[in-house]
Formats: structure tokens, sequence, C-alpha cells
């Protein structure tokens, strides 16, 4: 029999998306799975008609507390004979037989702590959710010029788009759709609640890395990302909270007291592009994607 697989869904207020999604699970693994609908307070019903299906559980976390914190909590109450576990959006569309080929990977992949799938947008367009872990060179460069700039070297460098589309490990990893070797996510403590939301995921990349284990692309498993909605939603706010969590994550890798006037340097300068984020909407949707799609190369 086919392992049973843990499915998490963090979800707030995702209207018809989450039933795409759960309809486009059982293509995409031909096992057993245990969903759970970790919910962040949504009011639309969706998560409630969602939970009367087979197989969906649904856990109120008690507040809108974040993705990284609402997957910890899902996480913890999937079945305790789930050796893997997929943490997902609720806008995200499995293609059939994506889940398959990512546990597939994970057998030839004994090291890897968590598995990568290609992400395509709806026009199939192909996102670059495998990535170096930033620095604050690189996340200078992309964060100074992307937006008006989308291929210059530090945004391709940061994207790593020069890596071609084949299976490889990655500094990262998106926390859109993420198989999650569970004895790697436990030993690490799951994702870092400190964040509410984005970078978790690199974080969970840089801390998987240092505990021993590896982030491995997938591109022969193939979902499509529909978009953030709850985050275009909060619009303006999340600006903020990515700023916040880029400063959060870049300051921690220079704590000594020595380093203090590089953590002054970033919170200025990243304080200066929040302003005019918040302000311009092409600053804020970053660098554009270059067009690449499946099968290009």
């Amino acid at each position: 029999m086919t392992a049973l697989l843990g499915i998490v869904v963090v979800t707030y207020s995702p209207g018809e998306t989450l039933a795409a999604f759960l309809d486009s699970v059982p293509a995409a693994y031909a096992g057993p799975t245990d969903i759970v609908l970790a919910d962040n307070g949504s009011t639309d019903g969706s998560v409630e008609q969602a939970a009367e299906r087979p197989g969906v559980r649904l856990l109120r976390t008690g507040g809108n507390l974040g993705f990284g914190t609402g997957a910890n909590r899902g996480a913890a109450v999937i079945d305790p004979k789930a050796d893997f576990l997929l943490v997902v959006n609720p806008d995200v569309v499995l293609h059939p037989g994506s889940i398959d080929v990512l546990l597939e990977a994970a057998v030839r992949h004994p090291e890897a702590g968590a598995l990568g799938p290609a992400i395509v947008t709806p026009d199939g367009t192909l996102y670059p959710s495998a990535r170096r872990l930033p620095t604050i060179a690189l996340g200078a460069g992309h964060a100074v010029l992307g937006w008006g700039w989308p291929k210059n070297p530090w945004t391709r460098a940061y994207r790593a788009e020069n890596s071609g589309v084949h299976e490889r490990v990655a500094g990262w990893l998106s926390g859109s759709c993420l198989l999650l070797r569970r004895s790697a996510f436990e030993q690490i403590d799951g994702f870092d609640e400190h964040y509410f939301m984005y970078f978790e995921d690199v974080d969970l990349g840089r801390r998987l890395s240092e505990a021993g284990w590896t982030s491995v692309y997938v591109p022969d498993a193939v979902v499509t990302h529909i978009g953030g909605h709850a985050a275009e939603r909060a619009g303006s706010a999340m600006v903020v909270e990515h700023h916040r969590s880029a400063y959060r994550y870049l300051a921690a890798r220079h704590p000594a007291w020595w380093q203090l006037p590089i953590r002054v340097g970033l919170r200025v300068a990243l304080k200066a592009r929040q302003v005019i984020a918040v302000r311009s909407g092409k600053v804020s949707a970053g660098a554009r994607l270059d067009g690449r799609r499946l099968g290009d190369e």
C-alpha cells in the first residue's frame, strides 16, 4: 500500500481556490492522505464546506497567526504515520502525478529535507521557485534594480535563472508548495514563528542546510499557483510585512556588536524602499518574470 501523506493547507478566506486544490489532489497522489486545513480566521465559509469532504479536517488556529505558525499547527496534528508533509497554499492546483514525482525524488535523495516542484502561473510562465539564499549584496541589487531592470545580474543570480530547469539542489524553495521530510522538519522545529509572512521559507531552507539537509528542486513535478489572494487583500500591510521579514532575515545573519552599522544600514535602506513600494505598485511587485516556460530549454 502507498504510504500515507500528510497535507497541510494554511487558509485565510481562500474562496473557490480551496475547492480547486482539493479536487486536484487525487490525480496528483495515488495514495491515502490526511488533509488538515490550518485556518487562520476564514470568514467566507469555504473552509467549513471543504471540511465536509472525506479525509479533510478543519483546525482553527485561533487567529491570524501567519503562514509559518499556521503550517506548524497543522503539521502537529497530522497522523504520526505520515513520513512526509506537503505544506501548500490553497490557491495551488496540483498537476496529475506531481506529488508522486516529488516522493520518487525523495527516495533518490535521502539527504533532502525539502523538495519543491516547478511552479507555473495560470498562463504557463515558470516562476523562479528554487533560489539562492539571499545575501546583503544579492538582496540589495535585486531590491533596488529588480523592479525596473529584471534581468540585472543580482536578480538573475538570486533567482538562479542561469541554473537551468533541471533537478538540482537549491538554497531555498517556495513555501507555496513544499514537500517536507517530516523527520527533517521536526528536527529544526518547523517554521520560525517570528515570521508572520514572507521569508519563513527562506529561513527554513537555511536552517535545513545548517542541519545537514538539502532542498531539492524537482521540475518534473508541476503545479499551478493562481496567486496570493490573502496578500492582495491586505495590500500595503503586506508590503510592510515583506520588508520587515527581509530585515529580520538579513539582520540575523549579522548579529555581532561590530556589525551594528550593517544592521542600521539595512533598516534605513529597507524602510526607504518600503515607503516607495507602498506608493508604487510597480516597485512593490518587484522584478517581472523572465517569460520562460517549461520545455524552453
